[in-house]
Parts: C-alpha cells; structure tokens; sequence
C-alpha cells in the first residue's frame, strides 16, 4: 500500500501539485475543530471542494459554536451556504444537527461510529471522515473516488461503497488507514477522473487492472 499511495503522490507533484481537499483545508485551518469538519463533511456531498471550503469558513466566521449554530434561523443559513447543493435540505440538516451536539453531547462531537451514525443524515463515509480529519482515529471513509480507485486498481472487486469499505479494512494494514481518503480523492479528483483518466501520467499504471484492461484493447 505504500508504494501505491506514494506513486500517487508521486504522479500529482510531477503534473501539478494539487490543491488540499476541503477536509484536509478544515483540519489544517487555526479554527478547523471538530464541529466544523463534521458540519463541512455534511455540506460537501455533491459539492465541489472549493464550494465547501469558502462556505464553511463563512458559516462559522457568524456561527462559531454548535450552539450558535443551534439556534440560527434557516433562512439566514440558507442565504450563506447557496453555493452549495441541495441548500434547503442541507441548511435544516446542519442546524438539527448542531442542536443535538449541543444539547445531547454538550457541544463536544462524539469521537464514535455509532453516536456519529446517529446524527441526521450522517452515515458511515461522513461518521468516517470526522473519525480521520477531526480525531485522527484510523478508519477509511469511502466515497465515489475511493470506491472507483479501488475498483480500478484491482484492489477490491465491489459493488457499492459500503463493501469497499469493508474489503479495504480487510486488506489495508491500519497504519495507512488515516492516508486513504485524503490520497485517493485528490487523485481522482486531478489524475484517476471518471472520465478519460490521465493514464499515460500515471506512475502506478503497472500495478492497475483497469490500464491492464485497457491497454491491451488499443
């Protein structure tokens, strides 16, 4: 898994060093607790990352706290995270959110899968992400990028992110767990696209069994 991860990082650096994903940019940030990661990772399903990170930063330049936040009016969090998709949904969500931290955990996050779990519209990849960016506990969100990574490389054979996830903690050392997420998305976001992935600067083709597949075809 080593040679893997560092190939990738290895392939960025060499076409364009790429920017942080959002979460990476929340848990560098001065203020980037763990509230703020949990409510960035909420926001940043289908959003671009640079969207999620302008957003949050905004969002908690006014609302600092699970309790502020807790008791915004939604009209007034809609109006700052418009950028964002599905907003409406999205604005509800994070403030009934915010209530329950504040008034079931104390405003402290829960440093667990199940309590994290628990929380509206909050599953595994999102409990995950706060695990990895917010507490530095090892788990491996899996999103879109993982998943087709994953698949591509050969290194699991899976249908849905859930079983990704699952075939990964089995296979994956738990010393490379913290690195997964943070790795693979920048690379399927800059190099391993859904479309027309850059093969040719790629320097861990040798290892893909989707460049195996294709190469053999041209």
């Amino acid at each position: 898994m080593k040679a893997i991860l560092q190939g990738m990082i290895n392939t960025m650096n060499s076409v364009k060093p790429p920017r942080m994903t959002a979460l990476r940019e929340l848990h560098e940030a001065e203020t980037g607790g763990p509230f703020s990661i949990l409510i960035g990772t909420i926001l940043s399903a289908r959003t671009k990352d640079e969207n999620t990170a302008k957003v949050v930063k905004v969002l908690f330049s006014r609302y600092k706290n699970s309790r502020a936040l807790a008791g915004a009016k939604v009209r007034d969090v809609e109006k700052i995270i418009k950028s964002v998709g599905f907003y409406h949904v999205k604005s509800k969500r994070i403030i009934q959110v915010a209530k329950i931290i504040n008034t079931k955990y104390g405003g402290k996050v829960p440093e667990d899968i199940d309590s994290l779990t628990s929380l509206p519209g909050v599953g595994r990849k999102t409990a995950n992400c706060v695990l990895v960016y917010a507490f530095e506990k090892p788990a491996i969100p899996v999103d879109i990028h993982v998943h087709r990574i994953s698949n591509r490389l050969g290194l699991v054979d899976t249908k849905t992110p859930e079983d990704t996830e699952q075939e990964l903690m089995r296979i994956i050392p738990k010393k490379y767990w913290l690195e997964i997420n943070d790795t693979f998305v920048m690379y399927g976001q800059n190099i391993c696209k859904p479309i027309s992935p850059m093969c040719n600067v790629c320097k861990i083709r040798r290892k893909c069994s989707h460049y195996a597949k294709t190469s053999s075809t041209r």
